[in-house]
């Protein structure tokens, strides 16, 4: 499907791109011939994911930043501004997670969370949109199934989320009239990420996630760079403020299954740790 879209001479930065889904969404965009720019807190990561982009025959660059601190991250897109010129595509997907049931969450676990997924990316978005082309930018953000779907050990993760779609929401609101869409993806179970190993860690729980899925299948990184590269496109000119699921229908009820299971897994270790 990447084939299908061309990005060339468009300037796209990938924020959290260096790694799982991000950086499979940033190595979509670079094999449609788009510059790409990716951002982490590891400077080992985004100077190998660099030159991953421009072994597939990209333009790249990137810089290191952690989306908690507004400071940084707003030199770091900047520097891309100076380069390149304004931001064409601009995806979201820094994120943090781990599974922990509430009376064993402490206030910092739970603030860590939320000043990630939603704190770090009102920062993105803050930080960004001087920068972004006007009209034509397309804004991407990595959202996930918690930010609808009560789960069992992911009550910091449903919080953060769910207000990082509302951002999506406002945003298409009050954006939308200068010509920028902005909408949130949010995948399913994908195959080889840190996300899948945390909520299925083991291959029972992975056998699990795939048979919950309606189409027996777990989800790739190329999928949802597929959907990326969708909504960035002329193709998706008029869709704006959506959230859009790409899980093979995993939230139409198999996601809220495996949460239950997980979730007596943990209460399980819980117990017989005390």
């Amino acid at each position: 499907m990447s084939s299908q879209f061309d990005f060339k001479n468009k300037n796209v930065v990938v924020v959290g791109g260096t790694s799982g889904i991000n950086q499979g969404v940033a190595e979509c965009f670079a094999r449609a011939g788009a510059r790409v720019a990716v951002a982490s807190r590891s400077e080992e990561k985004v100077t190998a994911t660099v030159e991953l982009l421009e072994k597939a025959g990209a333009q790249a660059q990137g810089f290191c930043c952690d989306v908690r601190d507004a400071e940084a991250l707003e030199k770091g897109l900047k520097g891309v501004h100076e380069a390149w010129g304004d931001i064409d595509v601009l995806i979201s997907g820094a994120a943090g997670n781990f599974p922990a049931l509430v009376d064993g969450l402490s206030s910092n676990g739970f603030k860590a969370v939320v000043d990630i997924d939603l704190v770090g990316t009102f920062h993105v978005m803050k930080a960004a949109y001087p920068l972004l082309r006007k009209p034509g930018a397309s804004i991407v953000n990595i959202s996930a199934p918690q930010a609808f779907l009560p789960m069992v050990a992911q009550a910091h993760v449903c919080s953060a989320k769910a207000g990082v779609d509302m951002i999506t929401r406002c945003l298409a609101l009050e954006w939308g009239p200068e010509g920028i869409r902005i909408n949130s993806v949010v995948p399913g179970p994908i195959e080889e990420t840190e996300g899948m190993k945390r909520l299925a860690p083991t291959p029972e729980f992975i056998e699990k996630a795939r048979e919950s899925v309606p189409l027996k299948r777990l989800g790739k990184k190329q999928d949802i760079g597929n959907t990326c590269l969708f909504l960035a496109s002329e193709q998706a000119s008029y869709i704006n403020g959506t959230v859009i699921p790409v899980d093979g229908g995993w939230s139409l009820g198999g996601a809220s299954e495996l949460s239950n299971q997980l979730g007596e897994m943990f209460k399980q270790l819980t117990k017989a740790g005390r």
